[in-house]
């Protein structure tokens, strides 16, 4: 009896000491920095929104964290970068959809599988993608422009900027769903030649996220007809939603903040717990917003499971990319 009151005193003891070792790791987390990598050139929608949030965060650690661009090879860089860091919370990232979302063979390491190569935190922004259309094209609608295309199969072109982003995907995710058929025209250099081709005539229509497209929409060189976003958006009243059209369709970028595997879950839980508190911030919704990008509260569990979902959500996409580019 005496030995079994032992066992479960020394038990007891090393659970309370664990208890108290995590509680102390998460006080004392950050220790110092913060790196927060990205796969993202400086100035892009998913840049800026890595460098509001890092210095929201800042603020409530009182510690510097720092953006660190590693743009180049699809996204693999800053992931095989972000993986191998040490695991002690002071090296996140913060990967985009593409990383996740990738055609086989585009880059070493992708794509991204979680929890397997990184440890997800939660959400932090997403931005739809539109569809707008040029006044020459004489379609004032997204039923317009699929009868045009039913009528027509093959004739319509899109411009989407780089084979297999987002971009790219939702123009063959529409097609597969609406049952139609048009010419995803790729332009590797981001959406500034594609505008240029839309609005000259060259090509007739585009698909793109509200940065990329935001000076030829407000001077009227081209107009948006539909948004791909789950919700009206307050920014765009009265746009129309694809999924009105196409019933269940919805196509945004988005990022998650994740940590190397290995990570303390202490630390782990801490992060995200400060990171809904921060993309929540009313201030902050409304900083992303005016850049066409909405923040999203999720726990590891729900991000975890988000990104899953995305991943089956954009399969036949990808599978169709890669079947006709070989």
């Amino acid at each position: 009896m005496n030995w079994s009151r032992g066992i479960c005193a020394i038990a007891a003891l090393a659970l309370a000491l664990s208890g108290g070792a995590a509680q102390a790791e998460t006080q004392a987390y950050p220790s110092g920095p913060v790196k927060i990598i990205s796969d993202s050139a400086p100035g892009s929608t998913p840049d800026v929104v890595v460098r509001l949030i890092a210095d929201r965060l800042g603020r409530v650690w009182g510690q510097q964290v720092v953006p660190v661009n590693h743009p180049g090879a699809g996204g693999s860089l800053a992931a095989r970068y972000a993986a191998e860091a040490r695991p002690d919370g002071l090296t996140l990232s913060m990967p985009v959809l593409s990383t996740f979302v990738a055609l086989p063979g585009i880059a070493p390491n992708l794509p991204l599988q979680i929890p397997r190569d990184l440890a997800p935190i939660g959400f932090t922004a997403e931005n739809p993608m539109f569809v707008a259309v040029p006044p020459r094209l004489g379609i004032a609608t997204l039923p317009e422009l699929i009868a045009r295309a039913k009528a027509h199969p093959g004739e319509l072109t899109c411009a989407v900027s780089g084979v297999g982003r987002l971009t790219h995907l939702t123009a063959e995710l529409l097609q597969i769903e609406a049952g139609v058929k048009f010419l995803a025209v790729p332009y590797t250099g981001g959406p500034a030649q594609a505008i240029a081709d839309v609005i000259g005539g060259r090509v007739d229509f585009i698909i793109e996220g509200y940065s990329g497209i935001a000076g030829a929409l407000q001077s009227g060189a081209i107009k948006p007809i539909a948004v791909a976003s789950e919700n009206p958006l307050a920014e765009f009243p009265g746009l129309p939603l694809v999924k009105e059209t196409v019933p269940g369709f919805a196509a945004s970028g988005w990022q998650i903040l994740a940590a190397p595997v290995g990570t303390p879950a202490a630390i782990i839980d801490k992060v995200s717990d400060d990171l809904r508190n921060v993309v929540s911030d009313p201030e902050l919704k409304k900083e992303i917003g005016a850049r066409g990008s909405y923040t999203r509260a999720m726990s590891p569990a729900e991000a975890t499971a988000f990104v899953q979902a995305e991943q089956r959500k954009w399969k036949p996409a990808v599978e169709r990319i890669a079947a006709t580019s070989h």
